[in-house]
């Protein structure tokens, strides 16, 4: 029988992230990184931005480095948004196929990192099911490589959070004056964590957290925001509204969720809904939406929602962490 491995989690997560000289060397976690960093990423990312619909800048910044994605659990957008964002700063990008993957065989995920170094890896992009896995391989790589969280169980998706904070400021310009809504399963999802964390160390006026009392986060796990389970009363007055996705199979295997007619009607965003935020309010989601479950299909589609937009950021949120952790490598 094959092993079972586990991954250690420790709440020093962050200082795994700067080099000795307090530069971006791991993007791991939103949570404990300054203000002036996470303003900076979004600056870089901002560059590479170009006109609405138009694809990201292309740069050669990353010529002659390797990045691999190791994507363990399954992933569209982010995949190929980290794909897309490594060619076009010009690196050689390796896409690994989990269900060949040697670990899938049996292989330790620290073998499977090791042969990658050997070849030369300068980035790994790591997506996996198993909380602790991306700060496990950093505490091990050599000093000339660089890991990126790319979705970590319910625990973290840093660069999720980023483009969502791009997203927003480019529609709403600073932090401190908003109000924003998150809507949805918070006790699963990664991406409340790390938007939450990201929008909490930018200022935010007032972050909520809206969700049926099961799918509730732990008490006192994020002590800057408010929370609702009264859909109304959380939208009221918001500037940004998030629906988050929730797994269908959570719907109806729950208390207090007994179907998706009812999750609609008590949770899911809806054009009237959104007549109770502030005149001018933006809706976002992370994808793949549930249409008719999480956020009225019309709504997605309406010029209130920037999903689409989110989905540009994130080429030019990746191109900008990909560069930055480059630049500060010294591999010779």
């Amino acid at each position: 029988m094959q092993a079972i491995e586990t991954f250690p989690t420790t709440d020093n997560v962050a200082n795994l992230q700067l080099d000795a000289s307090g530069n971006l060397r791991h993007l791991l976690t939103l949570e404990g990184l300054e203000k002036d960093l996470l303003v900076g990423l979004l600056d870089d990312a901002q560059k590479f931005v170009t006109h609405p619909g138009d694809a990201t800048a292309r740069s050669q910044s990353l010529a002659g480095r390797t990045v691999a994605n190791l994507f363990f659990e399954a992933s569209t957008r982010t995949r190929a948004s980290f794909d897309l964002a490594g060619k076009r700063l010009g690196a050689d990008v390796l896409n690994l196929d989990v269900n060949t993957s040697s670990r899938k065989k049996g292989e330790s995920i620290l073998d499977m990192i090791y042969t990658l170094q050997a070849m030369q890896v300068d980035v790994m992009v790591v997506r996996d099911a198993s909380a602790g896995v991306p700060a496990y391989i950093a505490r091990h790589v050599n000093d000339y490589v660089s890991i990126l969280n790319a979705g970590e169980a319910e625990v973290s998706h840093p660069t999720q959070g980023l483009l969502d904070l791009l997203t927003i400021r480019q529609h709403k310009g600073s932090f401190e004056d908003l109000t924003v809504a998150i809507v949805g399963d918070i006790a699963h999802s990664r991406v409340a964590r790390s938007t939450g964390q990201g929008l909490h160390t930018l200022g935010v006026g007032e972050l909520r957290l809206i969700s049926p009392p099961v799918l509730a986060p732990d008490a006192g796990e994020m002590p800057y925001a408010r929370l609702f389970d009264n859909l109304e009363q959380g939208l009221r007055d918001a500037d940004v509204v998030i629906a988050l996705r929730i797994q269908r199979e959570r719907i109806g295997n729950l208390d207090g969720i007994p179907g998706i007619d009812e999750y609609f009607a008590n949770y899911g965003i809806s054009t009237e809904r959104m007549q109770l935020a502030k005149p001018g309010a933006i809706v976002m989601h992370p994808g793949p939406m549930n249409r008719g479950i999480e956020i009225e299909s019309v709504l997605a589609d309406s010029p209130a929602s920037v999903i689409t937009q989110q989905v540009a950021n994130g080429v030019a949120v990746r191109m900008a962490v990909l560069e930055r952790v480059c630049r500060s490598m010294g591999r010779h």
